[in-house]
Protein backbone atom coordinates (compact mmCIF):
# COMPACT_ATOMS: atom_id res chain seq x y z
CA UNK A 1 0.00 0.00 0.00
CA UNK A 2 1.18 3.52 -0.82
CA UNK A 3 1.01 6.01 2.05
CA UNK A 4 0.88 9.80 1.91
CA UNK A 5 4.30 10.55 3.41
CA UNK A 6 3.54 14.28 3.49
CA UNK A 7 0.56 13.66 5.78
CA UNK A 8 2.55 11.31 8.02
CA UNK A 9 5.34 13.90 8.38
CA UNK A 10 2.82 16.30 9.92
CA UNK A 11 2.17 13.87 12.80
CA UNK A 12 4.18 13.86 16.03
CA UNK A 13 5.16 10.20 15.65
CA UNK A 14 7.19 11.03 12.55
CA UNK A 15 8.44 14.46 13.63
CA UNK A 16 11.85 15.31 12.15
CA UNK A 17 11.93 12.26 9.90
CA UNK A 18 12.75 12.29 6.18
CA UNK A 19 10.72 10.54 3.50
CA UNK A 20 13.18 7.64 3.41
CA UNK A 21 13.21 7.30 7.21
CA UNK A 22 9.42 7.12 7.31
CA UNK A 23 9.36 4.52 4.54
CA UNK A 24 11.91 2.43 6.46
CA UNK A 25 9.84 2.68 9.65
CA UNK A 26 6.64 1.66 7.83
CA UNK A 27 8.38 -1.40 6.43
CA UNK A 28 10.08 -2.59 9.64
CA UNK A 29 7.00 -1.98 11.81
CA UNK A 30 4.63 -3.81 9.42
CA UNK A 31 2.37 -0.82 8.85
CA UNK A 32 -1.23 -1.70 7.94
CA UNK A 33 -4.09 0.72 7.31
CA UNK A 34 -7.72 -0.09 8.14
CA UNK A 35 -11.00 1.82 7.81
CA UNK A 36 -13.76 1.83 10.44
CA UNK A 37 -17.31 3.14 10.51
CA UNK A 38 -18.78 5.17 13.38
CA UNK A 39 -19.18 3.09 16.58
CA UNK A 40 -17.21 0.12 15.21
CA UNK A 41 -15.15 -1.61 17.90
CA UNK A 42 -11.44 -1.39 17.10
CA UNK A 43 -9.93 -2.98 20.20
CA UNK A 44 -11.79 -4.91 22.89
CA UNK A 45 -11.09 -5.02 26.63
CA UNK A 46 -9.70 -8.36 27.77
CA UNK A 47 -7.87 -8.99 24.51
CA UNK A 48 -4.17 -8.40 23.93
CA UNK A 49 -2.64 -6.46 21.04
CA UNK A 50 0.82 -6.18 19.56
CA UNK A 51 -0.08 -3.08 17.53
CA UNK A 52 -0.47 0.59 18.31
CA UNK A 53 -2.87 2.68 16.27
CA UNK A 54 -2.22 6.04 14.61
CA UNK A 55 -5.39 7.92 13.67
CA UNK A 56 -4.98 9.19 10.11
CA UNK A 57 -8.48 10.67 9.77
CA UNK A 58 -11.51 10.88 12.05
CA UNK A 59 -11.32 10.07 15.77
CA UNK A 60 -11.70 7.21 18.25
CA UNK A 61 -12.98 6.92 21.83
CA UNK A 62 -11.17 5.27 24.70
CA UNK A 63 -13.76 3.97 27.14
CA UNK A 64 -14.24 1.64 30.06
CA UNK A 65 -17.35 -0.56 29.93
CA UNK A 66 -18.01 -2.77 32.94
CA UNK A 67 -20.11 -5.95 33.10
CA UNK A 68 -23.02 -4.01 34.64
CA UNK A 69 -23.35 -1.75 31.60
CA UNK A 70 -21.66 1.34 33.05
CA UNK A 71 -19.55 3.38 30.64
CA UNK A 72 -16.79 5.86 31.41
CA UNK A 73 -15.17 7.75 28.54
CA UNK A 74 -11.49 8.21 29.28
CA UNK A 75 -10.56 10.23 26.24
CA UNK A 76 -10.91 11.10 22.58
CA UNK A 77 -8.07 10.42 20.13
CA UNK A 78 -8.03 12.57 17.00
CA UNK A 79 -6.07 12.67 13.76
CA UNK A 80 -2.31 12.42 14.30
CA UNK A 81 -2.66 10.88 17.76
CA UNK A 82 -1.87 7.38 19.01
CA UNK A 83 -3.70 4.77 21.04
CA UNK A 84 -2.77 1.40 22.60
CA UNK A 85 0.98 2.08 22.44
CA UNK A 86 1.50 0.90 26.04
CA UNK A 87 -0.31 -2.39 25.40
CA UNK A 88 1.53 -2.85 22.10
CA UNK A 89 4.89 -2.56 23.85
CA UNK A 90 3.91 -4.87 26.72
CA UNK A 91 2.23 -7.28 24.26
CA UNK A 92 0.90 -9.79 26.82
CA UNK A 93 -1.00 -7.26 28.95
CA UNK A 94 -4.80 -7.54 28.47
CA UNK A 95 -6.56 -4.35 27.46
CA UNK A 96 -8.53 -2.73 30.28
CA UNK A 97 -10.40 -0.45 27.88
CA UNK A 98 -12.37 -0.60 24.64
CA UNK A 99 -11.41 1.51 21.64
CA UNK A 100 -14.22 2.39 19.24
CA UNK A 101 -14.67 4.68 16.26
CA UNK A 102 -16.11 8.02 17.32
CA UNK A 103 -16.81 8.69 13.63
CA UNK A 104 -15.75 7.15 10.33
CA UNK A 105 -12.00 6.88 10.59
CA UNK A 106 -8.78 5.57 9.08
CA UNK A 107 -6.23 3.92 11.34
CA UNK A 108 -2.62 2.99 10.59
CA UNK A 109 -1.42 0.14 12.79
CA UNK A 110 2.21 -0.64 13.67
CA UNK A 111 3.81 -3.62 15.37
CA UNK A 112 5.88 -1.34 17.57
CA UNK A 113 7.14 -4.32 19.54
CA UNK A 114 9.39 -4.94 16.54
CA UNK A 115 11.60 -2.14 17.90
CA UNK A 116 12.64 -4.44 20.74
CA UNK A 117 13.68 -7.17 18.31
CA UNK A 118 15.99 -5.04 16.19
CA UNK A 119 19.61 -6.13 16.44
CA UNK A 120 20.67 -2.50 16.25
CA UNK A 121 18.83 0.71 17.06
CA UNK A 122 21.42 2.93 15.43
CA UNK A 123 19.27 3.60 12.38
CA UNK A 124 18.33 7.28 12.37
CA UNK A 125 14.61 6.58 11.97
CA UNK A 126 14.58 4.26 14.99
CA UNK A 127 16.19 6.79 17.32
CA UNK A 128 13.82 9.53 16.15
CA UNK A 129 10.75 7.31 16.48
CA UNK A 130 11.62 6.28 20.04
CA UNK A 131 12.24 9.92 20.99
CA UNK A 132 8.88 10.93 19.49
CA UNK A 133 7.10 8.10 21.33
CA UNK A 134 8.61 9.37 24.59
CA UNK A 135 7.28 12.88 23.96
CA UNK A 136 3.85 11.54 23.06
CA UNK A 137 3.81 9.49 26.26
CA UNK A 138 4.66 12.59 28.30
CA UNK A 139 1.77 14.52 26.73
CA UNK A 140 -0.61 11.63 27.44
CA UNK A 141 0.41 11.60 31.08
CA UNK A 142 -0.51 15.28 31.27
CA UNK A 143 -3.87 14.52 29.69
CA UNK A 144 -4.62 11.72 32.15
CA UNK A 145 -3.71 13.89 35.12
CA UNK A 146 -5.97 16.56 33.63
CA UNK A 147 -8.93 14.19 33.64
CA UNK A 148 -8.45 13.61 37.37
CA UNK A 149 -8.84 17.37 37.87
CA UNK A 150 -12.04 17.33 35.80
CA UNK A 151 -13.70 14.58 37.84
CA UNK A 152 -12.44 15.48 41.33
CA UNK A 153 -14.91 18.34 42.09
CA UNK A 154 -17.92 17.07 44.06
CA UNK A 155 -20.53 19.19 42.26
CA UNK A 156 -21.74 18.89 38.67
CA UNK A 157 -20.97 22.56 38.03
CA UNK A 158 -17.50 22.16 39.46
CA UNK A 159 -16.70 19.33 37.07
CA UNK A 160 -18.14 21.16 34.07
CA UNK A 161 -16.21 24.34 34.86
CA UNK A 162 -12.96 22.43 35.48
CA UNK A 163 -13.28 20.72 32.11
CA UNK A 164 -14.30 23.80 30.12
CA UNK A 165 -11.53 25.84 31.74
CA UNK A 166 -8.89 23.32 30.67
CA UNK A 167 -10.23 23.17 27.09
CA UNK A 168 -10.24 26.97 26.96
CA UNK A 169 -6.63 27.15 28.17
CA UNK A 170 -5.53 24.47 25.71
CA UNK A 171 -7.19 26.31 22.79
CA UNK A 172 -6.16 29.78 23.93
CA UNK A 173 -9.73 31.00 23.48
CA UNK A 174 -13.00 31.28 25.39
CA UNK A 175 -14.84 29.95 22.33
CA UNK A 176 -14.26 26.35 21.25
CA UNK A 177 -15.72 22.99 20.28
CA UNK A 178 -15.34 19.95 22.50
CA UNK A 179 -14.87 16.41 21.06
CA UNK A 180 -17.90 14.98 22.91
CA UNK A 181 -21.64 14.98 22.43
CA UNK A 182 -23.85 15.43 25.51
CA UNK A 183 -23.93 11.74 26.49
CA UNK A 184 -20.20 11.35 25.95
CA UNK A 185 -19.46 14.43 28.03
CA UNK A 186 -21.61 13.01 30.84
CA UNK A 187 -19.73 9.71 30.63
CA UNK A 188 -16.36 11.48 30.59
CA UNK A 189 -17.22 13.51 33.71
CA UNK A 190 -18.93 10.55 35.43
CA UNK A 191 -22.27 12.34 35.52
CA UNK A 192 -25.89 11.53 34.74
CA UNK A 193 -26.82 12.99 31.36
CA UNK A 194 -30.07 14.60 32.49
CA UNK A 195 -28.36 16.17 35.51
CA UNK A 196 -25.58 17.49 33.26
CA UNK A 197 -28.07 18.95 30.78
CA UNK A 198 -29.98 20.64 33.60
CA UNK A 199 -26.80 22.20 34.99
CA UNK A 200 -25.66 23.40 31.56
CA UNK A 201 -29.07 25.01 31.14
CA UNK A 202 -28.69 26.81 34.48
CA UNK A 203 -25.19 28.01 33.62
CA UNK A 204 -26.45 29.38 30.32
CA UNK A 205 -29.35 31.23 31.97
CA UNK A 206 -26.94 32.72 34.50
CA UNK A 207 -24.72 34.00 31.69
CA UNK A 208 -21.74 31.84 32.63
CA UNK A 209 -21.61 30.02 29.30
CA UNK A 210 -23.26 30.00 25.91
CA UNK A 211 -23.68 26.48 24.56
CA UNK A 212 -25.07 24.85 21.42
CA UNK A 213 -24.41 21.13 21.00
CA UNK A 214 -20.61 20.71 21.36
CA UNK A 215 -19.83 24.42 20.84
CA UNK A 216 -19.12 26.50 23.95
CA UNK A 217 -18.42 30.13 24.74
CA UNK A 218 -17.25 31.03 28.24
CA UNK A 219 -18.76 34.41 29.09
CA UNK A 220 -17.78 37.06 31.56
Amino acid sequence: MTYDIGVLQSFMLFYGMSDEEIKAALLVLYAEEKNYKKNDLILVAGNVTDRLGLVIAGSVRIESNDMWGNRTILGNVGAGQLFAETYALLEDEPLLVDVSANENCRILFFKVGSLKKLKSNKDSWCLKLVSNLLMISAHKNLHLSGRSFHTSPKTIRGRVMAYLNSVSLRNGSKEFDIPFDRQQLADYLNLDRSALSKELGKMQKEGIICNHKNHFVIQG
